[in-house]
This record gives C-alpha cells, sequence and structure tokens, in this order.
C-alpha cells in the first residue's frame, strides 16, 4: 500500500495529503484551486512543470496563469507550435519562421512558400488555427534518443535544429507532437490547442504578424502598435546574419567548432563600429543644425559605451562632444513623484528639473557659460561645487538616459537642433524556425553579469528586480522609440558564447528555496546552448566590455 503525499499548495495556503502519482492538473481540480485566469502550469518546488507531471514525492506547488512570465511564454510557444501545424494543413511543405518580436506581437515568414503572402491566405492560416483550437488537440511529449532526433530534424527540414543538436551532444531530448507534426521546444507548452482561444493573425509587411493576449488582460489580444523603424532595424541586421552565415545557434556553434571565434568577433566588431560612423556621418551631414544629441533604450542595451564611441567618431569628423549626465538634474528628494505603492519614482520624468534643464541646455546653446549642477542622492540635494560648461561653436552635447526620447524632456529645444537615437541589444539569433531569442533575455544576462562583478548584486537580486525593471521601460522608453532618427542594435553575435564562461557560476549561486530559481535555471539551460569562448579576443572598447570589464572607457 503507497502511503500519501504530502503537498503545499501555496496558492491556496494548504498543507494536503495526495495519492502518489496525481497530475498537476488532477490535483488542482480535486483541490479546486482558481486563479485568476486559467491555471497554464506550476511551479513544483520553484521549477516550472506542465500539467501533466504526477507527483510521487513530497512537493510545494505554485500554480500559475498568463499573467506570470512563465505562463506568457508557455502560451506563446504552444501558439508557435499551433501556428506551424495550421501552416502545415493549408501550404504542405512550408514552414513557419519565427523572426522577432515587434508591434506587439511577432513577424512570421514562410520558408519553402514562394508566393507573396497575400490576405486570403494569411485569412485561411488563421481560419485554419481556430479549428485546430475547437477540436481541444493534446499537446503531447515524449523523450526521445537525441540521435534519433536529430535524424527526424533532418527528414522533416529543420537543419539549424539538427545543427544545434549535433554541436551540443545530449543522450535524450524531448520531443513535442501535436497531430501528425512533431517538434522541440525550448521550454514547456500548454495542455492542448484549447488554452489558445486568444489571439490573431494578421498580414504585416511581407509576412504575417502573430498577435498575442494581453498579459493582464488575456481576454484582447495587445493593441497593434506601428514600429516601421523597429521593423527596420531588425531586418538589416537579419540580412547581415544571413548573408555571413550564421543566422542560428548552431551556426555559430559551428562556426567555433571550426576555429572561427577570432573572425566571428571580428567581424561583429566591424559591424557596430562601421554602423556608429554612419550615424556619426548622418549628424555631421546635417552641418551646424544639429546641437543636441538624445540616446536612449532600455537597460543593459549598452547606451554608455554606444555614447563613448559615437563621441570618438564625431570627433573624427571635427565636431567637439560634450557629455551632460541627467543625474545632475533630479529634484530634491522631498520634491521626487512616488508610485503606486508610495514608494519614491526616481524613474519617472517628474523626478527630473525638466525646466532648469531646458534652461540650461537653451544658454549653452546660445554659447553662455553655465554652472552645471549636481546632485547629492545621500543627502537627496542638489548642490554646485563650480562646475561650469560652455558649448564651442563646433560643439554637440550628448544626453544619455531613459528619458532621451520622450520630447517633453528637451521641450524648450526646437526638434531640427535634436539628434535622437534608440539602442538595444535586438537579438536576431535563433534557436532554429520557432525558437527564437527573446531580446529582453540578451539584455537581463548582462545585466546579471555585470550587476555581480561591479555593483555587488547576486544573480537572485537581479532577477527579483527585473519585472519592475521591465515596467519602468514599458512606462518611460518603449513607448518613444519610433522618435528615433537612427536605431543602433547593440547585440553581438557572439556574445553568448562569451557571457557563458561569467554567467553560469553566478546563476548557480541562486538557490531552489526562492521564486528566483526557476528562471536561474532557465537561463542556465538557455546558456548550456552555446560553445563557450574566450573574451581574449573581445577589443577593449567592445559594447560587451561594459559588462565584462576590461573596457579602455571610463564607466565613473
Amino acid at each position: 500500500m503507497r502511503k500519501d503525499v504530502e503537498i503545499v499548495i501555496e496558492n491556496t495556503g494548504q498543507k494536503l495529503h495526495v495519492t502518489p502519482g496525481l497530475s498537476l492538473l488532477e490535483i488542482a481540480k480535486i483541490f479546486d484551486v482558481k486563479l485568476n485566469y486559467r491555471i497554464l502550469g506550476a511551479m513544483v518546488n520553484n521549477q516550472l512543470k506542465e500539467l501533466d507531471y504526477e507527483v510521487y514525492t513530497p512537493k510545494t506547488l505554485r500554480y500559475i496563469d498568463i499573467t506570470h512570465p512563465a505562463g506568457m511564454r508557455m502560451y506563446q510557444r504552444s501558439l508557435f507550435f499551433l501556428l506551424q501545424k495550421a501552416v502545415h494543413d493549408i501550404i504542405p511543405g512550408a514552414k513557419v519562421r519565427i523572426e522577432h518580436s515587434v508591434s506587439k506581437g511577432f513577424y512570421c515568414e514562410l520558408d519553402g512558400y514562394e508566393t507573396p503572402i497575400e490576405l486570403p491566405l494569411v485569412f485561411n492560416i488563421c481560419d485554419r488555427m481556430r479549428e485546430l483550437v475547437a477540436a481541444d488537440l493534446p499537446f503531447r511529449r515524449d523523450k526521445v534518443l537525441s540521435a534519433d532526433a536529430i535524424q527526424l530534424f533532418k527528414q522533416q527540414g529543420y537543419h539549424d535544429k539538427a545543427k544545434l543538436f549535433e554541436t551540443r551532444p545530449t543522450l535524450y531530448t524531448s520531443i513535442y507532437y501535436l497531430s501528425d507534426m512533431a517538434d522541440h521546444f525550448f521550454g514547456s507548452l500548454v495542455p492542448s490547442t484549447g488554452y489558445l482561444d486568444v489571439f490573431d493573425l494578421v498580414k504585416y509587411y511581407d509576412g504575417m504578424l502573430l498577435r498575442i493576449p494581453k498579459r493582464f488582460f488575456p481576454g484582447e489580444v495587445e493593441d497593434l502598435v506601428i514600429q516601421n523603424k523597429m521593423f527596420e532595424i531588425f531586418q538589416e541586421y537579419k540580412d547581415w546574419v544571413n548573408i555571413i552565415g550564421v543566422s542560428s545557434v548552431g551556426a555559430v556553434n559551428q562556426e567555433i567548432a571550426n576555429e572561427g571565434a577570432s573572425e566571428l568577433i571580428k567581424i561583429s566588431e566591424a559591424l557596430h563600429e562601421k554602423k556608429i560612423a554612419h550615424i556619426a556621418d548622418r549628424i555631421y551631414q546635417r552641418g551646424n543644425q544639429v546641437r543636441l544629441v538624445l540616446i536612449s533604450g532600455p537597460s543593459s542595451s549598452g547606451k554608455t559605451t554606444f555614447s563613448k564611441r559615437l563621441s570618438i567618431q564625431l570627433k573624427v569628423n571635427g565636431m567637439k562632444p560634450y557629455t551632460i549626465s541627467l543625474d545632475n538634474y533630479f529634484v530634491d528628494r522631498e520634491k521626487t513623484p512616488r508610485d503606486e505603492n508610495g514608494n519614491y519614482d526616481f524613474e519617472a520624468l517628474g523626478a527630473l528639473d525638466v525646466e532648469y534643464f531646458n534652461n540650461n541646455l537653451l544658454n549653452l546653446l546660445n554659447g553662455e557659460r553655465v554652472e552645471i549642477p549636481k546632485f547629492s542622492f545621500e543627502q537627496g540635494k542638489r548642490f554646485f561645487d563650480g562646475t561650469t560648461l560652455q558649448i564651442e561653436p563646433n560643439g554637440i552635447i550628448i544626453i544619455e538616459g531613459i528619458h532621451a526620447l520622450n520630447p517633453q524632456l528637451t521641450h524648450l529645444i526646437p526638434n531640427s537642433s535634436k539628434f535622437k537615437i534608440y539602442v538595444s541589444a535586438l537579438t536576431s539569433l535563433s534557436f532554429d524556425g520557432l525558437n527564437r531569442i527573446p531580446t529582453t533575455d540578451n539584455r537581463l544576462i548582462r545585466r546579471i553579469v555585470r550587476d555581480y562583478r561591479y555593483r555587488g548584486y547576486s544573480a537572485f537580486e537581479t532577477i527579483s528586480r527585473w519585472e519592475s525593471v521591465r515596467r519602468g521601460e514599458d512606462r518611460n522608453i518603449f513607448p518613444f522609440q519610433e522618435e528615433a532618427d537612427e536605431m543602433f542594435n547593440s547585440a553581438l553575435l557572439y556574445e553568448f558564447s562569451v557571457l557563458r564562461r561569467f554567467a553560469e557560476p553566478i546563476l548557480q549561486e541562486v538557490p531552489p528555496t526562492c521564486y528566483e530559481f526557476d528562471e536561474a535555471q532557465r537561463l542556465l539551460k538557455f546558456l548550456s546552448y552555446f560553445t563557450p569562448i574566450s573574451e581574449k579576443e573581445v577589443p577593449p572598447t567592445s559594447i560587451i566590455r561594459e559588462f565584462l570589464g576590461g573596457s579602455t572607457f571610463s564607466y565613473k
């Protein structure tokens, strides 16, 4: 006779005993676990498991829905598989390629389909997706020998996937099945197609845009926000990686195995230098009209190093850049706005003395000498230490900060005098057609390494703050990215292979007793797919040096 298993359901605070072998879904039904939205999975001892996971030993369970980041990822992956199946049914032989996240959805193209994608085809694919949702077909998972999986991928034409598993030897791997289709996903799926009842598919440029639910209002699809400039920079980088033949992780690993790491580093850095020089040339070509360069971007996008490298290129063009820090223009602490929890909101535009800042800029651009304020973060007060600034006739002011593209920050300065730049790590690598690399993972891994090495924060602390960081970006940065005159992609093809050696030991310190454990394990698994390389050939002016160390730029 089997002894009952003790479980703790954190959502309800219950400590219970259940029959061994019950699935997470069965337990949720028996004990009537209810969330705000449909349960998609559960954290079991702080690690994500699918609802068919069976419990045989004591466990702590925390059920999640789509409002949890892991739940949203489950929903998105499952949608990708649903789309692939619908395309397979409508156009046998064609395959979906999820290119990148844009316009609050996912831009997709079709491989193996040479005819231009037109509206009737998009409607047919969308209708087929809805039929599959109505059929409530299960997503089944099975463990198979990796050698058999590689053979299956090759037979199905998934060459990027096969290449990846050939460069990362493991004995077994998981294969997911949806009716007659098989595929591999780098994370969990929802139980069945019936869970995917909120989505849309629309024609977008030369492909399609898969629209997803709003995370906190999942009964509605995300608003379609036109992001033409963002789309163009993604396409520019995608075309470039395709030309040099390294558009997937497997291709990068293969290049490293063939002793091509040094060349990969040189090419990636040369692309950055060429792009920065191009931006400096654009500024120079506008003559004396541009007096203010405004640089913004989300956390860990490499804005500071970009600003310093742009300054060098502007000097090459005979211009004299002056950098002004927005940190000097914080209002006194008692005037700082507060957030919904009553805490000081230092990321709000109202935390800056915008009027004083604008008046300083106007005086500087008129050639006057200005005493620049300083701010004491310890005392929460502005002070002056005699620092002055006067701009020479060939001078140009560089401002870098989260609000730089917000028109309100420099509302007294004519638009004709501004040149606005958006910087972000817009990863164009993918594992394969259906498994993309989120740009936020790129930035999070950079930040984990930097915070640990230079700010004394553990991976646990950085991960726990990340949701708050992302909310600030959604409020203060992303709404203004299309204001940019230029966009700069700070991602580097080789960086995950270099970051792996630095990030892994930091992530391994996250204890299994905390909620952040699952995210640390997810990132460790993600990094494990990259063949590691040494940082010794990374140049001292590289953007990645801002996070690794060894830069010849000063960041004080």
